[in-house]
This record gives C-alpha cells, sequence and structure tokens, in this order.
C-alpha cells in the first residue's frame, strides 16, 4: 500500500475523526505522540496554566501516571468517537478534572491550539511527508468537535485561527515560575527514563534542541550549541527518509500500547483515571463497561 493514499477520499468536514485517527495510528503515531507531548510541555510556559499544575502536585509527586492518564484519555475519544459509551466516559473525566479547579477559557483555548498547531508544525519540520490540506482541516475540526465537547468558548475556525491565537498567547503570556519550571524539569526527568539510564543527558540536550528560544527562556533552560542543534535536525530529516522508504503500516499503533505507558499493565477503566476532589463517592474497584485494554 502506498504510504500517502490512506486518507485520499476522506470528506475532512464529515469524516475528519477518521483522518485525524488514521494520521495518528497509522501515517504519523510516532511524530504526534511525541508533538503531543511537546505541546503540553510549552503550556507548562504560561505560568497560570504550569503554576496550577505544580499546585495539584501530579506533574511532580507522580508524573507517570499523570502522563499516562491524559494521553490515554485524549485517545478515547480519537479511537471510539465522541458519542461513544468510553468517549463520552473520557470527556466526562476530563471535564470533571478541570472543574476542580479556577481555569479560564482563555487558558483552555490556548492548550486546545497547542493541540493544533504543534503536531502540524513537527511534521512540517520533522515528518516523513508533509500533510495535505484535507489532513490539516481535518485535525482543525477534530479539536474543534473536542473542544466543544470540553465547553470551550470562542474556538477559532480555520488552521490560521488557532495559530495566530498560540502564537500571540505565547508572545504575550511565556513567563518563568518556579513551579511551572518543576513541572518541566519532571516532565523532562520522565522522558528521559523511557530511555536506558545512561543516556538520561543526551535525552535532555536533545530535547532542549528542539525547543525554541523563548520556550528555553521561559524555563530559563540553557540554549543548546548551534553544532547541537544541526546534529539534531540531520537526525530528524535523517529519520523521516528513512521512514518514507519503509513498507505501509499494516496495523494500527496505539497510544495505550506504546511501552512508555506504564500505569496500567492490565487495561484501565476510564472512570478511575484521572484526579478526583475528596471524598468522591465514586467505587473505583472494579472494572465497568467503560475499561478500556
Amino acid at each position: 500500500m502506498s504510504k500517502t493514499n490512506r486518507t485520499l477520499g476522506m470528506n475532512p468536514e464529515t469524516h475528519f475523526r477518521e483522518i485525524y485517527r488514521t494520521l495518528s495510528t497509522y501515517e504519523f503515531p510516532w511524530d504526534i505522540n511525541q508533538a503531543l507531548s511537546f505541546a503540553l510541555f510549552r503550556t507548562y510556559a504560561v505560568p497560570s496554566v504550569g503554576k496550577l499544575l505544580y499546585e495539584t502536585g501530579q506533574f511532580t509527586e507522580d508524573t507517570q501516571k499523570r502522563y499516562d492518564d491524559t494521553s490515554l484519555l485524549l485517545e478515547v475519544p480519537l479511537l471510539h468517537g465522541f458519542d461513544s459509551e468510553e468517549g463520552k466516559s473520557a470527556i466526562r473525566r476530563i471535564n470533571q478534572m478541570h472543574r476542580m479547579y479556577d481555569i479560564t477559557n482563555d487558558d483552555f483555548l490556548y492548550v486546545l491550539s497547542t493541540f493544533v498547531v504543534v503536531p502540524q508544525r513537527w511534521i512540517r519540520d520533522y515528518g516523513w511527508r508533509q500533510l495535505t490540506d484535507d489532513e490539516l482541516l481535518a485535525s482543525v475540526r477534530y479539536y474543534q468537535t473536542l473542544g466543544r465537547h470540553m465547553g470551550i468558548k470562542n474556538i477559532p475556525e480555520t488552521f490560521e485561527g488557532f495559530e495566530t491565537l498560540m502564537d500571540d498567547y505565547e508572545h504575550e503570556h511565556f513567563a518563568y515560575d518556579a513551579g511551572a519550571r518543576a513541572v518541566a524539569d519532571s516532565t523532562m526527568d520522565l522522558l528521559a527514563s523511557f530511555y536506558p539510564r545512561p543516556a538520561k543527558r543526551i535525552v535532555n540536550l536533545f530535547s532542549r534542541t528542539l525547543m525554541d528560544e523563548p520556550l528555553l527562556d521561559a524555563f530559563r533552560y540553557k540554549h543548546p550549541h548551534p553544532l547541537a542543534r544541526k546534529a539534531s535536525l540531520a537526525a530528524m530529516k535523517a529519520r523521516a527518509f528513512a521512514v518514507s522508504k519503509m513498507p505501509a503500516r499494516r496495523k494500527p499503533k496505539h497510544v495505550y500500547e506504546m511501552s512508555r505507558i506504564r500505569s496500567y499493565p492490565n487495561g484501565f477503566d476510564i472512570r478511575a483515571m484521572g484526579t478526583f476532589a475528596p471524598g468522591c463517592p465514586v467505587d473505583h474497584s472494579s472494572p465497568t463497561a467503560d475499561s478500556v485494554g
């Protein structure tokens, strides 16, 4: 099968979930997973987001589980649909967690914009091919739908609108916060833990070479040497070339199957994931119809 024809003929206005699911599980599973990790990382550099995550303690004290919960809950609607029982349960869990805190619509919009813009830029720079216009529109429609299910208002209608929103918000709000830096450090340590221990310093340097200067400055991270940036870019380009020559993927690659997801070796119950307010009455001890994996 050609590596470029899986989404051809799909209507991005009516089949946006199928298109985005194909991109995420067949065409660019590694790229989109990496890009979304970096998208969330960018949000820490907005103090109102990063400081809140630090104050919850979840992203510094149990980083692996928070990473797993976020990744898995976001994947469920993509795989099963927004109107499926699993999709509804995942979005309900996301909304319940968000309602525990005072989060502005502007911050919600910014985070949503990173999910649209960062993967497109990642694939533009490091992907084995470029997204088509229909694929880009499908990603916009997918996240517009997710945003509406989360009750977010004033969602942009176009990719350009999301791009302007993200860039402007970062220009206005990126700033140093000690708590946000702690969250970023914990996340960097988690990313390094996915590789052999001796590679930790290399992973840290490689990660920083993929960050732009405003993001590095917001965390007060040391800027990598230009030669390190060139080496990283060359490595990413070499990977893209190699992937472009590989046969088309025959089986989908799901987030819940990835080795870096470690918290649920026996499958997960959507209703029991994430954080809960003290005294939550829900029994999380037994499997339910919303169990996955």
